[in-house]
């Protein structure tokens, strides 16, 4: 569940705390009215951050230039990248925020026309960009919902997000090539907890190795090693969370004949360790649906 901290009408700041979710995932979002000269940085995230303008001035400072971002606008940080943010002396920013990753995440972004290397988001008009900050302002606002309900509210965030941008892209040129995607996740969602090759994934989709490796990066923002990896710990995750299986259950429930290489494989994903991780997030059967 979301939770929550408020300043006197200067600050709302939630922390989302289901890791459950693939294809969008939300960690933490809010809104700010800041002060002057207000910085953060220099800093490299971990997921996607965006912020979008409500009022006043500043400058994002990423790829060695300086972004000056006002109202109607919004910018976005990759993950990875070093970037500093700085709120202008005379007119500070208010503004509202969302960090975010999954599946969808890259997809959107892309179609939106905002990157790492473009970070300057546009909304098309007023109404527009008006339209990007309700959506955000909503999550923000309904903190303690559901996670199922935040998700949902992620989801239209980022159809807004695309729907409104200026640079918004075409879609037509993807679709054939989303169809392959499809099949692709499709065939790993549903044989995952076997030895699956990536030519075997290919195969399935009707595309060779190399073109497959190639598509499947562009549309997921990742190699299919790496989404097949991440997959799995997301449902490793998920069994330790809400069951009481063994760790050594649980890492051949997603393929691993191994415990040791199972256990390496969550660390580097999650941080931490199966055991650690499942003492700080199993679900009590009896209490779940009080949580």
């Amino acid at each position: 569940m979301a939770k929550e901290e408020k300043g006197p009408e200067k600050l709302k700041f939630h922390v989302f705390r289901d890791e459950r979710f693939i294809d969008l995932n939300l960690y933490q979002f809010g809104w700010e009215r800041t002060s002057p000269t207000h910085s953060y940085g220099p800093y490299a995230r971990n997921h996607y951050l965006f912020h979008y303008i409500i009022e006043g001035r500043g400058q994002l400072m990423a790829n060695g230039q300086e972004y000056t971002v006002t109202p109607g606008h919004g910018f976005l940080v990759v993950p990875g990248q070093v970037t500093t943010y700085r709120s202008d002396p005379a007119d500070p920013w208010v503004y509202t925020w969302i960090e975010f990753d999954g599946l969808r995440a890259h997809e959107s972004l892309h179609l939106a026309g905002i990157s790492g290397t473009k970070p300057i988001y546009t909304a098309r008009n007023a109404e527009a960009g008006k339209t990007v900050e309700d959506e955000m302002m909503y999550i923000v606002n309904h903190g303690s919902a559901s996670p199922i309900h935040l998700i949902a509210h992620g989801f239209l965030f980022l159809d807004k997000l695309v729907q409104c941008s200026a640079g918004r892209r075409s879609g037509g040129e993807r679709r054939v090539r989303d169809f392959y995607i499809k099949e692709a996740l499709t065939f790993i969602e549903q044989n995952y907890q076997r030895d699956i090759s990536i030519e075997e994934i290919a195969a399935v989709s009707g595309l060779n190795r190399s073109y497959f490796g190639k598509v499947f990066r562009d549309a997921v923002g990742e190699s299919p090693q790496a989404y097949l990896l991440h997959y799995r710990m997301a449902r490793a995750a998920q069994l330790l969370k809400e069951t009481r299986l063994s760790i050594g259950e649980i890492a051949a429930q997603v393929s691993y004949d191994n415990q040791l290489h199972f256990s390496r494989a969550f660390k580097n994903v999650h941080g931490v360790s199966p055991r650690e991780y499942r003492s700080t997030h199993l679900i009590d059967p009896e209490n779940r649906d009080k949580k």
